[in-house]
């Protein structure tokens, strides 16, 4: 394996597992079809995610997370329970792509730079509904919520094409992300406090 071909195995796992922060089952529905029809490879022992079954698990699973949440309550009880999630799915996605690998670099890669990947952007995406919820009581979530599966989306397939592409967009949208939340947090009002006497 060149060392390109080794970059380019390392940007598709972290792609697939930043995708994981946005939505935990999308990017493992997009990586089960993309591994059944033969288009990536997958590492020993990660075969079963490319069989039918699977396939089927992650779409259900897909469908369930993207549809709950819309439901208002749902979403904030859902980051709670995403996010350690988000961890082991970066991590297990990572791990399944970069084939050819040796053992101790995949899964160093696949925890540190996978699971990291999917922490950082579920802490991201967490912090945004938090801010929605916060300022719009809550009615701004679908919009959040619509975003988050566009992101899962895009970068999931970008990073089946185009992985430095992917991870460069991911890096970008945690950059702007946080920007903005800083500048939310500035402009909100600040609590009185009042003097005694």
């Amino acid at each position: 394996m060149t060392p390109f071909d080794l970059a380019v195995s390392i940007a598709l796992g972290i792609g697939l597992a930043a995708a994981t922060g946005f939505r935990v089952f999308l990017p493992l529905l997009v990586t089960s079809i993309a591994i059944y029809a033969g288009y990536i490879p997958v590492s020993d022992g990660f075969s079963w995610i490319g069989t039918l079954p699977a396939v089927i698990m992650f779409g259900v699973a897909a469908l369930a997370e993207v549809l709950a949440y819309y439901i208002p309550g749902v979403d904030n009880l859902l980051d709670t329970i995403a996010t350690p999630t988000a961890l082991i799915a970066g991590t297990l996605v990572s791990a399944a792509v970069m084939a050819d690998l040796p053992p101790l670099i995949k899964w160093t890669a696949a925890v540190i730079a996978g699971g990291g990947a999917a922490g950082i952007t579920q802490g991201v995406t967490t912090m945004v509904r938090a801010n929605s919820t916060l300022f719009t009581g809550g009615l701004g979530n679908p919009v959040i919520a619509t975003a988050e599966l566009g992101g899962a989306t895009i970068i999931s397939l970008l990073a089946l094409s185009v992985p430095f592409v992917a991870v460069a967009l991911v890096v970008l949208f945690c950059w702007f992300a946080v920007r903005t939340i800083r500048r939310l947090l500035r402009r909100a009002p600040k609590p009185r406090t009042q003097g005694t006497g």
